[in-house]
């Protein structure tokens, strides 16, 4: 029984990690083998709807100049494209430094009581012009073409929503290294999900929907962007993952600030997974498929890497050998125990590093899985503690 579960442990954290990917390769190319391929080619000139540059800003007094001038540098209609702000709650110099830029066509849209980022989206959807709407965070920075290559999939009727991909600035050592690395595995499995039928995850920084499939999601909503996107899946849409639609995004200042980040967002996927009924596409298996080992599966490996460790000491422990089976001897045993050791020695040895060495970027690797499972843990806390605010508690970026 216990090298049952040991194998249970391991063989779902392979799974979560490398086989979901590797099927989904599979599902994509036997689709592409049989089924002429839809894609759509990107940046095509000739399509330009109205769009809404929907910036949400709390607090953001000392990146929100940066991120309007960098709006106002985008490649696309001027008469086509509207920049919205939405400051809510903020107390700081932010409404004032939007302000000086409403002669410039930026609209600042504020109110003194702070309900959370939600919240203050949907007072801002009914104010909007744009036929689709794109949501961005104050600190990420967009590419010129974002987006034209952002809008240029809705073209196609069935989509009901795009996200574009989101870079970390290089140069944040081996943190925004890490970071950056795990972006890119995650901009993989959205471009064959996309392939497949639809992307199920989405970055809230550059993520566009029509505006007119727009349904103002609950106000304690904390995940808003899975949220909405999960929503248009159900109906029927699909959503586009636009790998050449970037953004650029600085890295938390610590790994501390970093997994206090993702524990806010691992709490609102736990949220997501008992507000299924309301999200998952009942007649979509396949889809279905994708969003439980995607999204849901993921939020479990801090308890399977427990478990596999707790198993693991137990069958070097306590089991005799004649009690192991034929694919588990002792000695197995003995060096998968050897091996986790490692992993987590060399996670907490590493994490005091902070060499640009490529090596050390390498080796930095664990201590990046490590905190990100534990940040698992916390938002699993905070999620049935009820502890997790709706309001987004503004977690500092390097400058």
């Amino acid at each position: 029984m216990i090298e049952i579960l040991f194998l249970i442990c391991v063989g779902l954290i392979i799974y979560i990690y490398f086989g979901f990917p590797l099927l989904l390769l599979v599902f994509v190319w036997i689709k592409e083998l049989f089924i002429k391929s839809d894609r759509l080619t990107a940046g095509i000139s000739d399509f330009y709807p109205s769009v809404t540059l929907l910036i949400s800003a709390y607090n953001e007094e000392k990146i929100i100049e940066q991120k309007i001038r960098n709006s106002l540098e985008l490649v696309y209609p001027e008469s086509l494209l509207e920049i919205v702000v939405t400051a809510d709650g903020s107390d700081d110099q932010t409404p004032e430094i939007v302000k000086s830029f409403l002669e410039r066509g930026v609209k600042l849209l504020y109110h003194p009581d702070r309900r959370g980022k939600m919240a203050a989206i949907n007072r801002a959807m009914p104010f909007t012009q744009g036929e689709i709407v794109v949501f961005s965070d104050a600190n990420n920075m967009y590419h010129p073409d974002a987006i034209k290559e952002l809008v240029s999939p809705f073209r196609d009727p069935k989509v009901g929503g795009t996200n574009g991909a989101k870079y970390i600035v290089e140069g944040d050592g081996v943190l925004g290294e890490a970071e950056g690395l795990y972006w890119r595995y995650e901009s993989y499995i959205k471009k064959l999900e996309t392939r497949l039928i639809s992307s199920t995850a989405v970055a809230g920084e550059i993520f566009a929907i029509r505006k007119e499939l727009f349904e103002p999601p609950p106000d304690n909503i904390i995940n808003d962007d899975f949220f909405m996107a999960m929503r248009l899946v159900k109906r029927g849409y699909k959503v586009h993952y636009s790998h050449s639609a970037k953004s650029y995004e600085r890295v938390s200042p610590t790994a501390r600030d970093e997994v206090a980040r993702r524990a806010r967002i691992n709490a609102g996927r736990y949220q997501a997974i008992f507000l299924s009924h309301m999200l998952l596409p009942i007649s979509r298996p396949m889809l279905i498929w994708q969003v439980v080992s995607h999204k849901y599966f993921r939020l479990f490996v801090p308890f399977f890497m427990i478990g596999a460790i707790i198993t693991n000491l137990i069958l070097v422990g306590f089991n005799h050998t004649s009690d192991l089976n034929i694919f588990l001897t002792r000695p197995v045993a003995i060096i998968f125990l050897i091996l986790q050791i490692m992993f987590y020695a060399s996670s907490l040895i590493f994490s005091k590093f902070r060499n640009d060495n490529f090596l050390l970027k390498v080796l930095y690797l664990p201590t990046f899985l490590v905190n990100s499972n534990f940040a698992g843990l916390i938002g699993a806390v905070r999620y049935v503690t009820k502890k997790q605010s709706t309001k987004w508690e503004r977690v500092s970026r390097r400058d």
